[in-house]
């Protein structure tokens, strides 16, 4: 019941669509502006650097809190990382916007970054360097999550592995359109609107 409640409550905590809610403020619509995505790379996109900046920020903090909050509860690794997992459906499948969402990527490191910390670091460099060499955002999350869960064996506890490898499944499935978009080579770079 405890694992079940706090489950409830990171997906809760999940859902609120910082990305929605910063750019309103702006006077910008995500859901009609750019990609139509709730993350930070739209908001870059269609609002601006300090927007995205804070939206990268509160959706980081969705994760990580999720996770702060489980572990005083002392109920294990797994369950601990299922708490984690559900902040991120929360994101990708917001009660706001009726089961609408985000891709996950920026609450996912949130989580990493309090569940694993040196996997975190090592996913985050590998997500820098490959949008910096790129200028795609998308191709970045793929490319540093696709190898998470290696990094995550290597680093870390190998009880820790299956959220890992949950966590990139649940990040591929919601960047499907993204990988049809980056093999057909129609995929945005950052710093086009």
């Amino acid at each position: 019941m405890k694992i079940l409640a706090l489950s409830v409550l990171a997906f809760l905590l999940g859902s609120i669509p910082s990305g929605l809610i910063i750019a309103r403020v702006r006077g910008v619509d995500l859901t009609k502006s750019g990609s139509k995505n709730i993350g930070a790379t739209n908001v870059l996109r269609t609002t601006g650097k300090w927007p995205a900046l804070l939206t990268l920020a509160g959706d980081i903090a969705k994760g990580s809190i999720a996770v702060l909050v489980a572990r005083q509860f002392e109920i294990g690794l797994l369950p601990e990382g299922i708490v984690g997992l559900s902040a991120v459906l929360g994101h990708n499948f917001s009660i706001f916007l009726h089961f609408r969402g985000g891709k996950g990527v920026a609450t996912s490191i949130g989580v990493l970054c309090i569940y694993a910390p040196q996997t975190g670091i090592v996913t985050i460099i590998i997500w820098l360097m490959t949008v910096l060499v790129t200028r795609y955002s998308s191709l970045g999350a793929l490319v540093s999550f696709g190898g998470m869960p290696i990094f995550l064996a290597l680093l870390d506890n190998h009880a820790k592995v299956p959220v890992g490898i949950a966590m990139a499944l649940m990040l591929f499935v919601r960047h499907r359109e993204n990988i049809v978009r980056l093999i057909r080579g129609t995929e945005s770079r950052i710093g086009n609107r």
